[in-house]
């Protein structure tokens, strides 16, 4: 497996241990790996690319191929304590219905992704009139895999409306520190975005 990303560590202080976890487009396995070691997790990843899978294999992680597109039916009400989607919810075609499947199957949810309101990306796109590239977001417009770009602001009222309750909210920068500037000005300085919510 790849190297432990430091919003992982982040999330790892947010789960009980042994619970019971599904991470959603888990990737190599990584941090389903790193939960079961720490937090003597039980669980499945999804994932859609074979040369993850079978990453996730060799590591030992309980692994299912599947487009996160297609919906979550497969799996049963409340059959997760946590459902965890890291630096995908942006890629996916419907995020609105997968937080609600999320929390459907889950009785909470986890996901990070890169704040579109950063101050940097915002700058960059009023100077050079481009589609701004960060380390939060290094591709370039026609090749990246994210459709669906947003702010905190974004992310927010899209729970607000669906009756979702943000139980922990951290913003940090493109190394993962958070500082103050991210905690006082969420949307502006904070560079990714970790939430952990549940139903209302």
């Amino acid at each position: 497996m790849s190297f432990l990303r430091p919003e992982f560590s982040i999330i790892s202080e947010w789960i009980q241990p042994g619970s019971r976890v599904l991470d959603m487009g888990c990737g190599d396995g990584t941090l389903l790996g790193h939960l079961r070691d720490t937090r003597q997790v039980t669980g499945y990843g999804l994932e859609i690319a074979p040369d993850n899978i079978r990453r996730c294999v060799e590591a030992g992680i309980s692994v299912i191929q599947t487009d996160l597109d297609a919906g979550l039916s497969d799996f049963e009400q409340d059959s997760f304590d946590y459902v965890l989607m890291t630096q995908t919810l942006q890629a996916v075609r419907y995020p609105e219905r997968l937080l609600d499947e999320m929390l459907r199957i889950g009785r909470q949810g986890i996901v990070t992704f890169p704040n579109f309101a950063h101050w940097s990306l915002r700058l960059h796109l009023a100077l050079r009139g481009r589609m701004p590239v960060s380390k939060a977001l290094p591709d370039s417009w026609y090749n990246t895999p994210n459709i669906h770009l947003c702010t905190v602001r974004d992310f927010e009222e899209l729970c607000q409306d669906k009756g979702i309750r943000i139980l922990e909210r951290t913003l940090c920068d493109d190394r993962y520190r958070a500082g103050l500037g991210a905690r006082l000005l969420p949307n502006l300085m904070g560079a990714i975005a970790l939430y952990r919510f549940k139903r209302h």
